[in-house]
């Protein structure tokens, strides 16, 4: 069959007859993949919220252990000047 072999590759007849033929199958496969994707486009919108809920978290707790390193250094950085400034006084009154 020459004709099928090279006489319909690329024409306009191949172009109607895949045309007709999507819009047959259409209307039955369109429900059956919004059945699917529906339900499949609900749980990753459930898991891209549950992500950002606990990223959230994660960076909340990350800025009060920061937070808590910087009270920690100030206090550190007060104490050594205090000390600094008992010592010069002590060496300084003597």
């Amino acid at each position: 069959m020459p004709i099928l072999e090279n006489g319909l590759k690329g024409t306009i007849i191949t172009g109607i007859a895949v045309g007709i033929g999507v819009a047959l199958v259409a209307p039955v496969v369109i429900p059956i993949v919004a059945s699917v994707a529906k339900p499949l486009a609900k749980a990753a919108i459930k898991g891209g919220l549950m992500l950002f809920e606990r990223g959230r978290e994660a960076i909340a707790e990350a800025g009060e252990v920061v937070e808590d390193l910087v009270a920690e250094a100030k206090v550190e950085m007060s104490e050594s000047q205090k000390e600094v400034a008992a010592a010069s006084e002590g060496e300084g009154g003597a």
